[in-house]
């Protein structure tokens, strides 16, 4: 609810000074990475990415934007500790520029968020496992072994494309959908206040 709360106040303050606004959505985003991440999970279903990605086409700082899957991953990794640190750079990484390239998008969500989600569950499989091949030494510095590293993780694939894309729908699903209750309408306060009810109604409605 945390979460549904920051993007109500996003998407009310948009005539006026944003910072605040975003600012509270992107710490509501850590928060819910951090969870997610932490709690039991299915390998590589979090919604680091899809947050990563969330933020560079609705936060209008790229800074803020990076921060938020950055903050993340090092929030969480104090309670999971740290590894090789190359290893980790390639991830954190991998997860940052997500928001990057989303900022490319903005003009047009529709047409490039699905291919945009595809393409870093793409990129995270591809560098963060050519980063174990060559720094873990799990496996043999050969073409052999780079293939076995790759076809081992392709399981974790599924997983990542899979998690990406469910929490990519539910990020852009509540803020489109709080967007669209919220946002003024030509019948005045009590048109925008109808649907300002509207949303409290399907929010009491999905913690009954």
């Amino acid at each position: 609810m945390a979460l549904i709360a920051s993007i109500r106040r996003a998407t009310c303050i948009r005539a006026m000074d944003l910072s605040p606004g975003e600012l509270s959505l992107a710490i509501s985003l850590v928060r819910l990475d951090v969870v997610a991440r932490v709690a039991p999970h299915a390998p590589n279903v979090t919604p680091i990415a899809a947050s990563a990605v969330f933020a560079g086409m609705v936060l209008r700082s790229r800074a803020l934007a990076v921060a938020v899957p950055l903050s993340a991953m090092l929030a969480s990794d104090l309670v999971f500790g740290a590894y090789d640190w190359r290893i980790m750079g390639v991830v954190y990484a991998a997860l940052a520029l997500p928001a990057l390239l989303a900022r490319w998008g903005r003009a047009r969500p529709m047409l490039v968020l699905a291919p945009l989600v595809l393409s870093s569950s793409l990129l995270f499989y591809a560098t963060t496992n050519f980063a174990v091949w060559a720094f873990s030494g799990m496996y043999a510095h050969d073409l052999y072994g780079l293939v076995l590293c790759y076809v081992a993780a392709l399981p974790f694939l599924w997983n990542t494309v899979a998690g990406d894309a469910l929490w990519t729908t539910l990020l852009f699903g509540c803020w489109w959908s709080a967007k669209f209750l919220l946002a003024p309408a030509p019948g005045g306060v009590l048109t925008a206040a109808s649907r300002y009810s509207r949303l409290l109604s399907s929010i009491r409605h999905a913690r009954a």
